[in-house]
């Protein structure tokens, strides 16, 4: 895969604050159009890495490209290329959902804020809890409002940094819903998780970072080879407490996308 191919690329990126290392010599590439999980546990620098990606922070040393432009040197260009939903909805709770859709569009300078609110709104299944206050919104719908404000001006590439922490089971799978539909329009997703089972359902490809590296990158398939063959067992399978809570409040979505 060519370098044209990918929508990010990074060489050898490292990040430190003080003696302490927190990133130490990262690379990867993410594929045009894919959805990417970055996994790893509290602290091992996934926000460092999206913040320097997003030129939010400035890498020590290392290379990157973000749509095929320079980090260091074309900052601005990456900037207008991009979009972050960071790990808490950025939204104004005073204003009602339809109105942080337009003022977004208004200071990305769209032509018609109010239909560019309206048509996200319904993409996202906001339309109903447009005209209400965000703060009257669940978890769920708010993180979805943020993740519809993200794409405003429609951005090639979204970093969504730990975009469920927080949310119940429901609120999850309506992320989750919202990230695969940013995955049908062909937008290029960095998304990065702590939670093993979100990365197996939404992505193409995943890399795991541990101690500052990425020590493994691949497709949930090449990931799986890398454990010993398994050991056929016939048993019984009980539903997961996960399960159980999305059958009580019936999941229709859920069920549907099964």
């Amino acid at each position: 895969m060519t370098d044209t191919d990918n929508a990010i690329s990074v060489r050898g990126l490292t990040k430190s604050y003080g003696d302490h290392a927190v990133l130490n010599g990262v690379d990867l590439d993410v594929a045009r159009g894919s959805v990417f999980a970055l996994l790893g546990s509290n602290g091992t620098g996934k926000t460092t890495l999206v913040k320097i990606l997003a030129t939010v922070l400035s890498a020590d040393t290392g290379t990157a490209t973000v749509n095929g432009h320079d980090l260091g040197r074309q900052a601005r260009s990456v900037r207008q290329a991009i979009s972050l939903t960071g790990q808490f909805a950025a939204v104004d709770e005073i204003l009602t959902g339809r109105e942080n859709l337009v003022l977004i569009a208004r200071l990305r300078h769209q032509q018609d804020p109010g239909m560019v609110a309206d048509n996200l709104l319904a993409r996202f299944g906001l339309t109903d809890a447009g005209a209400r206050r965000v703060g009257t919104y669940s978890g769920g719908m708010r993180r979805r409002l943020d993740i519809a404000m993200s794409l405003i001006g429609d951005p090639p590439i979204v970093f969504l940094d730990e975009p469920t922490t927080g949310l119940d089971p429901q609120a999850r799978i309506d992320v989750w819903n919202s990230v695969r539909e940013l995955a049908d329009s062909g937008t290029t997703v960095l998304l990065t998780t702590q939670y093993l089972d979100e990365a197996e359902h939404l992505a193409d490809r995943i890399a795991i970072l541990h101690e500052g590296r990425i020590i493994v990158d691949g497709t949930l398939a090449d990931l799986k080879r890398l454990l010993p063959p398994a050991e056929v067992e016939y048993i019984e399978k009980q539903p997961t407490l996960e399960d159980v809570f999305l059958a009580v409040v019936g999941d229709d979505d859920l069920r549907r996308s099964a």
